[in-house]
Formats: C-alpha cells, sequence, structure tokens
C-alpha cells in the first residue's frame, strides 16, 4: 500500500477519455495520469461518476484501473469506486479488481431503491468487513436520491475503526457537513464533493477534495488547497475566485460534458463521450473558450 493514504488534500476524479469511435482511449490516460501527478495531485480516484462508469464494460474497467496503476507507478495513492445499489455486487467487485496498487474504494449511497439510514449503515459496513482496503464514503444525493445523514455517517464512522477512512460530501449541506466534522472520529477524513464550496469545508475544518475541475486545472487547484489546509487564507481565495467561474459552468450542461469541454479547450484531448451523455452546446464551448482566453 502507498504511504500517501491519509487522503488530503486534492484527488482528482479522472475522465475517461474516448477516442472518436467512442473506445477508450488507453494512451490518453495514461498520459493524463502523468500529467495529474506531475502538477501536484494528492491521489488520483478512478471510475467515479465524472469516469462515465455507467457506460463502461467490466472488461473496459479492469483495464482503466490497469493503465492507471501502471502509470501512477507507487507514486501517489490510488482509490477506486465501488458503488452500487447492490450490496453483493459491490462486495463482488472489490474482489474482482484485487487490492495490489489500489489504496482505497470509493462507495457511494445506494441509488434509485432509496434506502433509509439503518440500511445504508448495513450496506456500507458488508462492504468495508469483505475489503482488506479503506472505503471512502460518498454521499451525493442530488444524484442518489437518499441523503445520508450526519448521524448515520458519524456511527458508520466511530464504529467501523479504520475500515472507513473518510467521507465525500456532496450534500452541499454545511450545517450538516459541521456537524460531521465537528464530532468525527480522529483520523476519519472529510473531504468535499463540490468544487466550489472546497475552501469554505476547509476552512471549517474539512481535510480537502475528491474534485472535477482538477482534471483541467490541476496545478492551480492543487495549489488552492495547498494553502488553504497550511492557514494561507488570502493566496487560497485568490485562486478560489479565478477558478470558480469554470466549476460552476462546467456542470451547465452535466458532468462530466463541461469539464471534457474544458479539457479539450485547453488541449488535453478530445471532449468524446458516450450515451446518453452527448456534446456541449456550441453556446457553452463558446463561453468557456472566453473564459479560458480570460485568464492565459
Amino acid at each position: 500500500m502507498s504511504e500517501y493514504t491519509n487522503f488530503s488534500g486534492t484527488g482528482v476524479a479522472m475522465v475517461t477519455p474516448f477516442l472518436s469511435d467512442g473506445s477508450v482511449d488507453y494512451e490518453r490516460l495514461e498520459t493524463h495520469t502523468d500529467q495529474l501527478i506531475e502538477h501536484g495531485t494528492g491521489y488520483l480516484v478512478v471510475l467515479g461518476t465524472t469516469a462515465e462508469t455507467p457506460v463502461l464494460t467490466e472488461k473496459e474497467k479492469l483495464q482503466i484501473i490497469d493503465v492507471v496503476k501502471k502509470a501512477n507507478s507507487g507514486r501517489v495513492s490510488v482509490v477506486v469506486g465501488a458503488g452500487s445499489n447492490n450490496t453483493s455486487d459491490v462486495v463482488r467487485w472489490i474482489g474482482k479488481t484485487g487490492s495490489s496498487g489500489i489504496d482505497a474504494y470509493l462507495s457511494v449511497v445506494p441509488y434509485y431503491n432509496k434506502p433509509g439510514q439503518t440500511g445504508i449503515k448495513q450496506h456500507f459496513n458488508t462492504i468495508a468487513a469483505t475489503s482488506d482496503r479503506p472505503i471512502i464514503l460518498y454521499n451525493v444525493p442530488g444524484r442518489t436520491g437518499s441523503n445520508m445523514t450526519a448521524e448515520t455517517t458519524l456511527e458508520i464512522a466511530h464504529e467501523s475503526g479504520s475500515k472507513i477512512a473518510a467521507v465525500k460530501e456532496a450534500s452541499g449541506d454545511l450545517s450538516q457537513i459541521m456537524r460531521i466534522i465537528s464530532e468525527k472520529p480522529d483520523g476519519f477524513k472529510v473531504l468535499s464533493g463540490d468544487d466550489a464550496i472546497t475552501l469554505a469545508m476547509i476552512g471549517l475544518g474539512g481535510d480537502g477534495v475528491i474534485s472535477v475541475i482538477g482534471n483541467a486545472f490541476p496545478g492551480k487547484f492543487s495549489s488552492m488547497v495547498r494553502h488553504a489546509l497550511g492557514g494561507d487564507f488570502k493566496e487560497a481565495r485568490k485562486i478560489h475566485y479565478t477558478l470558480l467561474p469554470f466549476m460552476e459552468k462546467i456542470f451547465q450542461e452535466g458532468n462530466p460534458t463541461g469539464i471534457k469541454t474544458l479539457m479539450e479547450i485547453l488541449g488535453f484531448g478530445e471532449s468524446n463521450l458516450r450515451l446518453p451523455l452527448i456534446p456541449a452546446s456550441r453556446s457553452l464551448y463558446a463561453e468557456l473558450e472566453k473564459m479560458v482566453k480570460e485568464i492565459y
């Protein structure tokens, strides 16, 4: 296991590059992995929402993990997405990936079937009990239809020990987030799941972020997070407000439509997607292009 396993700072939820024919661009994925690390990304998050994971085959997912692990070569931690609304499927998937070169699994609150808090708790406890790597909880009610309350997060964190390492909080509810931060056990990390409130969360005692915008601006965004964690909020705010318009704009037509479009404008390759996601509108492309020109 990597020495970088505290999951503070900036993790990037990596996109999956596609060629124009819709196949995975593994060469571009390898390059992107290297670029993220070289520009200060603290750890890599593979096969999250931003990776368009629902439209990838299992064979593609396993190859993506292998490509990222090889390109990383142990330099930073690697977190792999392991989420489903079927608990046994998550357990099976974790067993399928193996643990070599993987430092943790990111697991979302079960979606669509909308379990209650007890069901959510039992879901994560079952996963943690069968994994030999720590689990990062992921609460994103805007996508799942179920909010994992502060009480549930804290119960899981206090009862699981090191088996549950952190929570990626994307509820947008600062009151909920503050309660988790103030009552969490030592060593348990609270990570922002929303780029735009990362600075605010760190100011409240949060530990970092799993970022989307970091795909396009890994150096700038990682620098902002480092300054904030180091207490230099003056410099952190300067970077935050430079990037804030991008953080907001890239979600206008869905994720990862916006971030892939921005990456194309910045020269990181074509913004190909798989249905049901579609390319950005001409107006969004033009707006992002104008915004990029204004900062370079």
